[in-house]
């Protein structure tokens, strides 16, 4: 009988965000705890330590393969995601997947859609998918033609404000004040000015179409539960996720969830749902936080905290945005109620 190594006996504790863990409740997992997961985006891509889309992309496609039982097909916009999964010859992406131009991946997804529902195959899911660059500006058109004709597709919009593949300038969806290489910290009003941009979202809502959300990298279970529930319905609908870019915004790799969760908890990024044009829900933010604490780890805002120098003018113009959202979309509800 050979003598048995003896083993330490390992004690595991679940924390209020943590996810992946498999020794819970199998309810309580998300879909990258599954064995069954499909890795629709599989290792070997390029992308950056710490990427916010990488790991958006990951759920956000995992999550629709389980809903329409692999029966899914992927349009994908010019951009980081397209750049870092597909070098020639190579691709990480382990599910029919088609790229064209930066700005017309919704119409590629409703041709494809259109197809589908002429063989017969209604069976057969599609998604659009691209960066602020390629929804907000780019794409913008094609994104409208597609919510107005109600097209059977599901839109997801990975928002790391800014055209990060070609070198960080400014989009559409830009914050104010953020510096990038077209909107430097210089002059009057330094980094990208107020009054500018989009809120994609929110223009979605305007079409009427029968979904629209915001989630979040920061929120995983959020992200998978509407991902599922906008593969629940048919017509056009539109998924706009929240993923920081470390190289773009000045953060450290490990940092990118709890950026992305204080953007939600100081009320930058509100997290809600909208059907047929219609508010219906949000989540409620945990604890507030002042933008400051949001700002201060991202070099792209450094310019507001130099030495001496802090802009408190602009930084409490910040905080009136984040205050807006706050009371437009009820992120204090509980608060405001006493609870």
């Amino acid at each position: 009988m050979t003598e048995q190594t003896a083993q330490r006996v390992k004690f595991y504790q679940k924390g209020t965000f943590t996810v992946g863990n498999r020794l819970i409740d199998a309810k309580e997992r998300n879909v990258q705890a599954s064995m069954e997961r499909s890795n629709a985006i599989t290792s070997g891509h390029r992308a950056c330590q710490g990427c916010g889309e990488a790991l958006g992309a990951r759920y956000a496609l995992d999550a629709a393969m389980v809903a329409t039982e692999g029966q899914l097909i992927a349009a994908n916009a010019t951009g980081c995601l397209e750049v870092f999964t597909t070098p020639y010859p190579e691709t990480s992406w382990q599910l029919p997947w088609i790229h064209s131009l930066f700005g017309n991946a919704a119409a590629v997804a409703t041709g494809v859609a259109a197809a589908m529902r002429v063989k017969g195959r209604e069976d057969v899911r599609v998604i659009a998918q691209g960066g602020d660059g390629g929804t907000t500006d780019i794409g913008f058109g094609c994104l409208s033609g597609m919510f107005e004709r109600n097209d059977d597709v599901l839109y997801i919009c990975y928002d790391n404000e800014g055209y990060m593949n070609t070198g960080v300038q400014r989009s559409s969806a830009t914050p104010p004040t953020a510096r990038t290489a077209t909107t430097m910290p210089l002059g009057p009003e330094p980094g990208n000015v107020f009054g500018t941009g989009k809120f994609m979202p929110e223009i979605a809502m305007a079409h009427r179409i029968p979904y629209v959300a915001t989630a979040s990298v920061a929120r995983l279970h959020d992200l998978e539960a509407k991902v599922r529930k906008a593969m629940s319905f048919r017509g056009a609908r539109y998924l706009h996720i929240y993923v920081p870019c470390p190289l773009g915004w000045g953060t450290a790799p490990n940092a990118t969830i709890s950026i992305a969760r204080l953007a939600m908890e100081c009320g930058l990024f509100p997290l809600f749902e909208a059907e047929h044009g219609a508010f219906t829900d949000s989540t409620p933010i945990r604890r507030k936080i002042p933008v400051e604490d949001y700002l201060k780890p991202q070099r792209r805002f450094a310019h507001l905290f130099r030495k001496g120098r802090v802009d408190v003018e602009r930084i409490a113009r910040l905080q009136a945005i984040a205050d807006a959202n706050i009371k437009r979309y009820e992120l204090l509800r509980e608060e405001e109620e006493g609870v």
